[in-house]
């Protein structure tokens, strides 16, 4: 791999753990002005759980030696089931 692709691949993990603390604090800071959101500690140890298995898929996605189409694919694979679960738990889509 050479050292420009693994830079972009660095810059994506960087990105992508921001986002997850990022995605994490929205209903943080949104408990604090509202009484709509009301996570408990069990919500936000699940959306932990959630996004880091979803990052460590990513790592490990970044780290095979697919293609960068395969890389994609993989990754976009992981993120659609990752909103299918999320989706789930938050509205029950399949009640």
């Amino acid at each position: 791999m050479t050292t420009l692709a693994s830079s972009a691949f660095s810059r994506v993990r960087i990105a992508y753990w921001a986002l997850a603390a990022a995605v994490l604090l929205i209903p943080a800071v949104a408990m604090q002005f509202t009484a709509e959101v009301a996570w408990g500690p069990g919500d936000f140890a699940i959306m932990a759980g959630l996004l880091l298995l979803v990052g460590l898929g990513v790592e490990l996605a970044l780290r095979t030696t697919l293609r960068l189409r395969g890389k994609l694919l993989a990754i976009a694979a992981m993120l659609g089931l990752f909103l299918l679960v999320w989706s789930e738990l938050a509205v029950g889509l399949f009640d």
